[in-house]
């Protein structure tokens, strides 16, 4: 049996000379416990050493992957001719048996063997020497941590980050140019704009027409419907533009090439995203989409500082200036930031859409995480999730209420909903009308007094309360009719205390008036009684005067 070792100045093949102790796994680190016990069990027979620190990093990182370099496998073939191999990995075993036909073997015995060999593997190699390991081990470990640092083609999420803005950056170019071409076509055959509301189609509409005149002429089944352009054809015969020139018209023709170009490249750079989002972040785009995605990523940095942020983060990110607003004004915060244009948040109504997003923020933040870390490029996780959320989503909106509201036994016991009702009994105690808090106004002796002398006038006088005989009667027959019939209207406590009330406050509006009339009488008594007296010593005044002439 042949022992395959590797090390960072390359690969050594021991010979193990009595296989009878591999039997004993428990007592076979004793064999190695010394460097002449050691050279009993085990013996080099060849080593392959490595040229370069170019060629240890590629065969360790193929080793990593279980894979054969090809010096490994040139060295196998010279020197394991109907031998069988002990392999400290056991997929790397398997490829070997498959490419070099090689018997390879994988156990605990093995492993045991492979920690005695590295507790010798100074005094087993002759040649090799502690001082001159450790370095090479220290300068391999260092270049494979740069090399998995290194940004792999497949993994690159400064791409999407440059892509996405790429992208809003020409929406708006191209947003404003296609108005341009509006606004300035516009002034020769205005109607085309309400006619063709894409910007696109309008376009390519005034690229293949030129002059409006030419319109009729033209065949525009390729670019419109048959509607729009029978009524653009219509439009063009009593058009109330202006004449342009050609010149003028060429100009706006190679406008219109512009922003077909930059329409054309807009959906090529739409193609592309789509494809690396899929590639480097598939979990994430299964949930929120590609642009969604990406700008999340974009604004985090990258997929990595995402990975860091919690799941209130990733719900809010994108509206800070909402969330420190709020904090500032002790307003409520923001419950969405980019995830709003998510499209699961978008079926959402309303009053379900901070629900939702929080729980697929949550949802989100684990998706990245997966894509940031693992190593598996599928996005079966993703599409898991989401169909959870949709199913939230249904549950929210009450969609599934058929299937859970009963049993097939029996319909389920509907009851009357009670806010202050609880299983345990009342929560608050039940609202009675509180006859106190009527309000009675506080009389004085005088005032009792007087309303004393004003019932007894009112009824010396005949009168009668507000409310009129008729009236008395008309509710009477009302009353007798309800009886005869059987039905007690419902909460008539209620409708008598309200009457009760009505009167004492008619009552009470009466005695006001009264007494405010009993004032004025007075006022007006005092006056007559203060002009008579002036009148009469007026009187006295002459009679004197007419005795002492």
């Amino acid at each position: 049996m042949l022992v395959l070792f590797e090390t960072p100045a390359g690969f050594a093949l021991f010979k193990v000379l009595d296989e009878g102790k591999l039997s004993k796994v428990e007592d076979l680190w004793k064999d190695f416990s010394s460097t002449d016990s050691a050279r009993k069990v085990v013996k080099l027979k060849a080593f392959s050493k490595f040229e370069n620190t170019s060629e240890a990093l590629s065969a360790a990182t193929l080793l990593i992957d279980s894979k054969p370099s090809k010096g490994l496998r040139k060295f196998l073939k010279a020197h394991c001719d109907g031998e069988t191999l002990a392999v400290a990995d056991s997929k790397l075993g398997n490829a070997i048996k498959e490419k070099l036909q090689i018997d390879c073997v994988h156990n605990n015995a093995v492993m045991e063997l492979m920690r005695g060999v590295r507790s010798q593997l100074t005094e087993l190699i002759s040649g090799l020497a502690s001082q001159d390991l450790a370095p090479m081990s220290l300068g391999l470990s260092h270049s494979l941590s740069r090399y998995k640092l290194k940004f792999s083609p497949d993994k690159v999420d400064t791409m999407i980050v440059q892509a996405i803005s790429l992208l809003d950056d020409l929406d708006k170019e191209l947003n404003t140019y296609a108005m341009r071409v509006r606004e300035w076509y516009g002034w020769h055959f205005p109607e085309l704009a309400k006619i063709v509301q894409d910007n696109i189609l309008y376009a390519k509409a005034v690229k293949l027409m030129g002059d409006r005149t030419n319109a009729a002429k033209l065949d525009f089944s390729e670019i419109l419907p048959e509607e729009v352009e029978a009524a653009l054809k219509e439009a063009s015969m009593i058009s109330m533009g202006t004449e342009v020139s050609d010149l003028d018209l060429e100009n706006i023709k190679d406008l219109c090439t512009q922003v077909l170009s930059f329409s054309e490249y807009r959906a090529q750079l739409y193609d592309y995203l789509k494809s690396r989002m899929n590639t480097i972040a598939p979990n994430l785009t299964a949930l929120v989409g590609e642009l969604v995605g990406a700008r999340l990523i974009a604004h985090g940095g990258s997929l990595m500082n995402l990975a860091k942020q919690p799941g209130s983060t990733v719900q809010i990110l994108g509206a800070e200036k909402a969330l420190f607003r709020a904090l500032k004004t002790k307003h409520a915060t923001p419950k969405y930031g980019l995830i709003y244009h998510a499209s699961l948040i978008g079926q959402a109504a309303p009053k379900h859409k901070g629900k939702i997003s929080r729980s697929l923020a949550a949802k989100t933040a684990l998706a990245i995480r997966y894509d940031a870390l693992a190593d598996s490029q599928d996005n079966t996780m993703g599409l898991e999730n989401r169909a959870k959320l949709e199913a939230r989503l249904r549950a929210l909106e009450g969609k599934e209420l058929s299937k859970s509201a009963g049993s097939a036994k029996g319909k389920p016991k509907i009851e009357v909903y009670d806010k202050d009702r609880k299983k345990g009994g009342l929560i608050t105690p039940a609202k009675v009308y509180n006859p106190s808090a009527d309000s009675v106004m506080g009389h004085t002796e005088n005032d009792e007094k007087k309303m004393s002398i004003d019932e007894q006038t009112e009824e010396a006088a005949g009168e009668e309360s507000p409310v009129t005989e008729g009236e008395k009667k008309k509710k009477k027959k009302k009353k007798s009719a309800e009886t005869e019939d059987g039905a007690e209207p419902e909460d008539t406590g209620k409708k008598e205390k309200k009457k009760k009330k009505k009167h004492a406050d008619n009552e009470v509006e009466n005695v006001e008036l009264e007494q405010s009339k009993k004032k004025k009488r007075k006022h007006a008594d005092v006056d007559e009684d203060e002009s008579e007296t002036t009148e009469k010593k007026k009187e006295k005044k002459k009679k004197k005067k007419k005795a002492e002439e």
